[in-house]
This record gives C-alpha cells, sequence and structure tokens, in this order.
C-alpha cells in the first residue's frame, strides 16, 4: 500500500514494532529476559516516543478534518494506554512470563496492523494534501525536540 509521505516515518516505526511484537511472540522460557530487553529497548528508542508523537500530532490533526470519536481512534488511544501499560510493567522489572511477552507482542502486532491498514488510510482520506504535509512537518519538528521533564 502506497502510504502518503506525511506518514511514512510512522509507517517506518511501525516495522520496528512488528520486529519486536515478532521477538515477543516467539519468547520461550529460556528467553524471556533477551525478548523483555528488546521490548524495554525499543520502547524507550521508540515507542513511546511514536505513540507520543500519534496523540500529540496526528490525532489532534486529523480531529480537524474527521471525527475524533471515530471508533478507530478511540481504538487506537485505548491500545497506547494497555501497551504503556504493559510497558511500565515490564520496566518496573516485574519478571515476566512467556504468557505476558506473548500477549503483548499480539497487542502491539494487531495494533501496528490497524494502525497502517485502517486508521492512516481513513486520516489520508479526511485531510486535504496541505495539511498532510503540515503533518509531516510537525512530525519531524516533534520528534527532534527535546523531551519534556
Amino acid at each position: 500500500m502506497k502510504r502518503d509521505p506525511a506518514l511514512v516515518s510512522l509507517s517506518r516505526d511501525h516495522h520496528q514494532a512488528l520486529f519486536v511484537a515478532q521477538k515477543l511472540r516467539r519468547a520461550t522460557t529460556q528467553t524471556t529476559d533477551e525478548s523483555r530487553t528488546a521490548f524495554l529497548a525499543y520502547w524507550e528508542g521508540h515507542g513511546s516516543g511514536h505513540f507520543r508523537l500519534e496523540e500529540e500530532v496526528l490525532l489532534p490533526a486529523y480531529a480537524g478534518h474527521g471525527d475524533s470519536y471515530h471508533p478507530l481512534v478511540a481504538q487506537v488511544l485505548c491500545d497506547h494506554v494497555a501497551i504503556r501499560h504493559r510497558a511500565d510493567v515490564l520496566a518496573r522489572g516485574r519478571a515476566a512470563t512467556v504468557a505476558d511477552l506473548h500477549a503483548l507482542g499480539v497487542r502491539l502486532a494487531q495494533h501496528v496492523r490497524l494502525e497502517e491498514r485502517e486508521l492512516f488510510p481513513l486520516i489520508e482520506s479526511a485531510m486535504p494534501p496541505a495539511q498532510l504535509a503540515a503533518v509531516a512537518a510537525a512530525l519531524e519538528s516533534a520528534e527532534h525536540a527535546p523531551a519534556d521533564g
């Protein structure tokens, strides 16, 4: 599927998410620590920031052209909450079970596919090209802004 240039950076991040999701889904009792570490490295390096960009830049921009209460928007935000919770639990050092890692891997992969197959096409169809270009610039700017805190 051809992605609008405005959303290419987010789609590129999704490739990383799918890679780590696969690692989580393939975790065994022997690889739980390795899989947990790989997820947390992804989360701290890209995942958390990616969610922030979608929540603070992409979805508010879409709200100016589409239904901010659309069920896809709600599902994406609910997924973000659930995945953030699981990431926080893992980051606090709780021992991860194989079932925990598999569940997180499934959730993350399903979330990425929802965004790529349904949410992004919805946004691309609702927003005029000039607004999508403005989103791309805002995403680029936000990606390089210093983190709060």
